[in-house]
């Protein structure tokens, strides 16, 4: 791949920085070692007919490579992973249970994460959001137990291997920052840790993080 572009907020709130999802791609492209160029975009852009050609949601990021363009963080990653030596087993096998873990972050977990985060970080004084929000934990709760019995003491989900897989779900597991209910399971607390760690992770977040501080507003 060649000429890639991935689109990203000039600025985001503070509770928002760090978890924006293009930060998955950086994060892909790094591992991958694939040099990119960021299109930042603001209110004006995301809202535009131009950019929802390319996002119909007016959400980022968006994907260029050689007149190729993609949305949707998780097939982004799937796309790079595909095209990397490191992101994704070549055994059809591996390959398989590494799509479904992916597939299993996206879709299993991440909801529920999202849903407890729309609760504590956009309604926390509403009436509904407090009846609501002890079942919606309790859900979550669940998914996480699930989660730390199936990685049980295996550095990632794929056994000694780092894939795409453990990218996304440690890109979901960071969502839940602003409580500690992922150190209650060690293992996952563990895992989300050894995956910030990674030399990739640091470089994306660096990156995306060095744009809030450009572009902050004078008030904020």
């Amino acid at each position: 791949m060649n000429n890639i572009r991935v689109t990203a907020f000039r600025w985001v709130p503070p509770f928002a920085q760090g978890l924006v999802r293009d930060l998955r791609v950086r994060w892909a492209l790094e591992e991958a070692g694939l040099p990119y160029e960021q299109v930042l975009i603001g209110a004006d852009e995301q809202k535009s007919a131009e950019y929802r050609k390319l996002q119909p949601f007016g959400q980022v990021p968006v994907f260029e490579a050689d007149g190729f363009t993609l949305f949707e963080s998780g097939s982004i990653v799937a796309y790079v992973a595909e095209r990397s030596d490191t992101l994704l087993p070549r055994d059809p096998q591996g390959r398989a249970r590494t799509l479904t873990w992916m597939f299993a972050a996206l879709n299993s977990i991440e909801p529920h994460v999202q849903n407890l985060n729309l609760i504590d970080l956009f309604h926390p004084d509403e009436d509904w959001a407090k009846q609501r929000r002890p079942g919606a934990e309790a859900t979550l709760r669940g998914r996480l137990a699930s989660l730390s019995q199936s990685l049980g003491e295996k550095p990632c989900l794929e056994g000694a291997s780092f894939t795409a897989a453990d990218l996304l779900m440690v890109s979901v597991l960071r969502f839940l920052r602003h409580i500690p209910i992922v150190a209650e399971y060690p293992n996952l607390a563990a895992y989300k840790d050894r995956g910030e760690a990674r030399p990739a992770f640091q470089r994306a977040l660096a990156a995306q993080l060095e744009n809030f501080e450009k572009y902050k507003p004078v008030a904020a």
